[in-house]
């Protein structure tokens, strides 16, 4: 069955930019409820419980139809806040090596990323998330993908993850995403998402 991940942080760790009230609440309400409510959903099918949220995601063609949805939902829930813990960090550092020259030649450096990457985010209509993924080609792209969808349902690789639900922000921030989306710059893990780049992680 699935679980919530534990943080490699305190819930206090990513202050002032994200306050742990918000991450309290996040982590161990949010995302619980993405957790229960996908074991919920795999209760009758045993086959689908061995596997991975991103097996699932990954192959959701294979998912039965009348619980594909409730999948996309729940399962797109825990994987893309499992990442977005994941890639962040009180100790936040530029990305170096080979990322770092692969975020040159795509989007001429890292101020370039970091904008094209922001406008795509305060471009998300309502809820959704920001996301810098290898696509099936091996390139790198910046997309955004509305509720709890994740890019494995279209066979790509995400690596890097910006959660745009309210809920994320709203206590902190309230209306202001764009400080939010601002902040959120200086508790990238960018060891965590070169290790996703290069599928090592």
């Amino acid at each position: 069955m699935h679980t919530l991940p534990k943080l490699s942080y305190a819930y206090d760790a990513l202050e002032p930019h994200i306050d742990a009230r918000t991450m309290e609440i996040h982590h161990g309400k949010h995302h619980q409820t993405y957790v229960d409510k996908l074991n919920a959903t795999l209760k009758l099918f045993p086959d689908l419980q061995t596997k991975t949220v991103e097996e699932l995601l990954s192959n959701i063609s294979e998912v039965p139809e009348d619980i594909r949805q409730d999948v996309i939902n729940y399962g797109g829930g825990h994987a893309n806040h499992s990442l977005f813990w994941r890639i962040m960090s009180p100790n936040g550092q530029g990305p170096e090596g080979e990322l770092a020259d692969a975020i040159v030649k795509t989007f001429g450096g890292l101020d370039g990323f970091k904008e094209k990457f922001t406008n795509v985010a305060l471009n998300v209509f309502g809820s959704g998330w920001a996301w810098l993924i290898v696509a099936k080609d091996g390139s790198l792209k910046i997309c955004q993908t509305p509720n709890q969808d994740s890019p494995l349902t279209n066979g790509d690789r995400p690596v890097l993850v910006l959660d745009l639900w309210e809920h994320s922000y709203y206590l902190l921030y309230q209306n202001r995403r764009g400080d939010y989306a601002k902040s959120w710059w200086n508790l990238i893990n960018w060891q965590e998402v070169s290790k996703l780049w290069t599928n090592r992680g």
